[in-house]
């Protein structure tokens, strides 16, 4: 396993639709171990694999509190069946948006399928933060970043100031 850089907007890649799996082998279960490790090293709650680079329809996720007891998800090809009416907001942030967090609206629940580590079909019924973090890391898999539901004004400060970050930003 292996830490990966993660993407930053302004990132094209970052807008790119990820392309469904076809198979779960030893190719994604990698991928899906880089993820979380790149993840939790990054002190995140969820991750895509477009924020790696990887155009596949694959997320992870852990919103487990306890450092000690980590009980990480597996995500692939979800799909999002049922979403509620009811809505809730959480004040949402993005590994890829870094220091940058905004109260976001969302249905309150949701039904996902979507095939696990192994490749098995599942259905889980998510409600509050996982439900929130779930829907989050989908909009990566179809290019869209929290804060495109955000105001014009809001998202272009928000890009511009990482745009600035990044330019002054020397790596050695």
């Amino acid at each position: 396993m292996s830490v990966k850089t993660i993407l930053t907007e302004p990132n094209k890649l970052l807008r790119q639709i990820s392309k469904p799996v076809t198979k779960v082998g030893k190719e994604e279960q990698l991928l899906m171990d880089d993820m979380l490790e790149t993840m939790y090293s990054a002190n995140g709650i969820g991750l895509a694999a477009i924020q790696i680079g990887v155009p596949k329809r694959i997320i992870v996720m852990d919103i487990s509190k306890d450092e000690n007891k980590k009980e990480p998800r597996y995500f692939v090809n979800p799909l999002i069946k049922n979403k509620d009416t009811l809505r809730s907001t959480y004040e949402e942030g993005c590994l890829s948006v870094p220091n940058q967090f905004a109260e976001i609206d969302r249905p309150s629940k949701c039904e996902v399928e979507y095939l696990d580590y192994y490749g098995n079909e599942k259905i889980l019924k998510a409600e509050g933060l996982l439900a929130t973090c779930i829907q989050h890391e989908m909009d990566h898999l179809e290019g869209i970043l929290f804060i495109d539901y955000l105001s014009k004004l809001k998202k272009s400060m928000i890009i511009k100031k990482l745009s600035k970050n990044k330019s002054t930003r020397i790596v050695v």
